[in-house]
């Protein structure tokens, strides 16, 4: 049996209505959890700590909403690597993890080798990061840019 296959035979419907609730709101106690699905605190807490135990609950985070901060444009960028080889594959990976304006690093299948998604305040922010951040990595073959025009749905 795969780990994947362990720990979810691991988990039961409880589990995941608490893991729903922790993903709307981690802040929220154990106290208004336990109440909210109608059982006592202890097996709560209980089912919390083995779901952080098993690796289901890695971090608690909070989601920040970048455009009151500043920065309004989101961009996705496609970037394909020059030369094809493992350790540059992995190079350049370390390398956009690096970047603070990168929000999300995706390895993907297909012509292109990575998507990106960042968060700038504007296009001339957005010229600044290819310009003097993106164009600095080694091994960027190729950049191919969209710019969100809006955002209707996120899945919390």
């Amino acid at each position: 049996m795969t780990a994947l296959k362990s720990v979810i035979n691991k988990l039961d419907d409880i589990d995941f209505q608490i893991l729903s609730a922790l993903k709307r709101n981690s802040k929220i106690t154990v106290k208004q959890l336990s109440s909210e699905l109608n059982l006592t605190s202890t097996p709560v807490f209980e089912r919390i700590k083995k779901m952080e135990r098993l690796g289901v609950i890695e971090n608690y985070t909070i989601n920040i909403n970048e455009e009151l901060i500043g920065k309004r444009l989101i961009a996705f960028a496609h970037i394909s690597l020059l030369n094809h080889t493992k350790k540059l594959f992995h190079q350049l990976e370390a390398n956009l993890l690096a970047i603070s304006d990168i929000v999300e690093v995706h390895a993907v299948s297909g012509n292109t080798d990575f998507i990106i998604k960042i968060h700038v305040k504007d296009m001339d922010d957005y010229k600044d990061f290819i310009m003097e951040k993106l164009f600095d990595v080694p091994n960027i073959g190729n950049v191919e840019s969209f710019i969100s025009l809006s955002m209707k749905k996120v899945v919390v």
